[in-house]
């Protein structure tokens, strides 16, 4: 039977074990901009790093520590002396001490004994507390530690006057059973409240902190986007709304943040969210079979366990092979265009023809086949936002620049803008105009060759996403990269800005 537990604590640990992610580094300053957005988001606990790794490391996390934020600031440290006067330097009030415990660990990387690390453990606790600072801790790799010597560790700490005893999987090899046992043997031995770390490797992460919180443990300690060391650390996400819809357990995370907190973590971090990943993906609340959108079109629940605005996303029904009549009637309407019944059904069937082909129909796209279908003079699209000039300048010792010119509700606009590339000047440019009427994020961008030879069309594809979580795709073919690129970011602003304007009618 699970222990009753009220509100759990989330404790994120983004900035640090999310950091140590393959390819991810944060400058002090983005560490700062993440700590606020999850100081928004509701956390209670913020690892921002391990002081003790580099100068710049300490330097992010004394520059979150000044920042005043309701969320408790943790700096990480090992059993050392010199580790916590790292801490100490930051200004923070918690320090996260971990020692591992496992005998692989104690054997082949600490090369002490069991007692030798628990006289260690007591040792750096006492100097710790002694500052002033406010202690967790961690047996590392506790999963994998004899039962009775971690009983017995964490019955020392526990005497010690931590404020909270961690129990981390840190190479993800437990199940929900066995975590569930583990953390409900630990809270029969310990009075201090419990958390759990888990890892991914075995893709258990999220079970398995789940059922630590059934077995007793008020803090789950994730991180955003499930990032981390190796397969990565239980998603906050995933924990967060599972405690919530599933097991009815509240926390003081914002559930409707959760998405711009996971695109920021992404953009800064540079590590893109798979698009099948639940809750953030791009693909989580998107629909394509012609039975689901059947059902979701009649009642969202028939195939949508959670509410996207819940979570601060918006669903989506994509046209393709496997798209019904019924997913593609909302489509069309989402775009303002009305088909008879009959000339749905050839729309239909044209659509499922271009998927049969592999390739994808993008919103554009959509609206051509229905152009044909319906004829010109019933599909009279709007433009809202037309280019009226392109220049680009590149080279081999000048930054490639780009300026644009585009009508825009009648009036003219212009921008010029550096980038990487060419294709980067000009969509920064398009941006700049647009900012404050559209604020779009370049979402996907793809380029295919329709033909060989220097000369090759090239065929652009890409996906825009403004800030309310509104998404189209288009697609557009030049010669010219730049101006197919272009093109194509013309047509998705356009369609945005058409979709938006629907909205508001309603």
């Amino acid at each position: 039977m699970s222990a009753s537990i009220g509100k759990v604590r989330i404790f994120d640990t983004t900035l640090r074990d999310g950091e140590q992610t393959p390819g991810a580094s944060l400058t002090p300053d983005e560490k700062v901009v993440i700590a606020r957005q999850l100081d928004r988001l509701g956390v209670d606990a913020i690892e921002a790093g391990t002081p003790i790794t580099s100068k710049g490391e300490l330097m992010g996390v004394k520059l979150v520590a000044k920042e005043g934020l309701k969320a408790e600031i943790y700096g990480l440290a090992r059993m050392l002396i010199a580790d916590v006067d790292a801490v100490l330097e930051t200004d923070v009030n918690h320090v996260h001490l971990f020692i591992a415990t496992s005998d692989i660990h104690l054997k082949h990387k600490l090369r002490m004994t069991r007692e030798q690390a628990l006289q260690r453990t007591l040792e750096i606790i006492d100097y710790a507390k002694d500052h002033g600072l406010i202690v967790e801790f961690s047996a590392e790799d506790a999963s994998r530690t004899g039962l009775a010597y971690l009983k017995r560790v964490y019955k020392e700490v526990d005497e010690a006057g931590v404020t909270r005893i961690n129990i981390p999987d840190t190479v993800g090899i437990m199940t929900p059973k066995t975590m569930y046992k583990l953390v409900n043997e630990v809270k029969s031995t310990v009075k201090t409240p419990l958390s759990v770390h888990c890892h991914n490797d075995f893709g258990m992460a999220v079970a398995n902190t789940l059922a630590g919180v059934e077995a007793g443990a008020d803090q789950a300690q994730v991180s955003v986007n499930g990032l981390g060391e190796r397969a990565g650390n239980a998603s906050l996400e995933e924990v967060v709304i599972a405690l919530n819809l599933l097991y009815k357990k509240r926390s003081n995370v914002v559930p409707e943040l959760i998405y711009q907190t996971s695109q920021l973590v992404a953009r800064l971090t540079g590590i893109p969210v798979q698009p099948n990943k639940a809750v953030v993906g791009e693909n989580a609340f998107t629909h394509e079979a012609g039975i689901h959108t059947h059902g979701i079109t009649a009642l969202p629940l028939t195939y949508e366990p959670i509410d996207p605005k819940l979570v601060g996303r918006r669903r989506k029904l994509v046209a393709g092979k496997h798209a019904g009549a019924h997913g593609i009637k909302v489509e069309l309407d989402e775009l303002g265009l009305h088909p008879s019944d009959e000339q749905l059904q050839e729309i239909v069937v044209k659509v499922k023809e271009i998927g049969d082909r592999g390739k994808i129909v993008t919103d554009a796209e959509l609206i051509d086949i229905a152009r044909y279908v319906m004829g010109e003079a019933a599909v009279e699209e709007e433009k809202i936002i037309s280019l009226e000039e392109l220049a680009v300048m590149t080279g081999t010792r000048m930054i490639p620049t780009a300026s644009v010119r585009v009508v825009l509700d009648g009036k003219d606009f212009s921008s010029a803008q550096t980038g990487v590339g060419p294709v980067d000047a000009a969509m920064k440019a398009i941006q700049t105009i647009t900012s404050s009427i559209v604020n779009v994020n370049l979402k996907e961008y793809r380029l295919e060759a329709l033909t060989g030879g220097s000369n090759a069309v090239a065929e652009v594809i890409i996906k825009v996403e403004d800030v309310d979580g509104n998404s189209v795709s288009s697609r557009s073919a030049h010669e010219d990269i730049v101006k197919a690129s272009v093109n194509a970011m013309i047509t998705g602003i356009n369609k945005l800005l058409i979709r938006r304007r629907l909205h508001s009618k309603e």
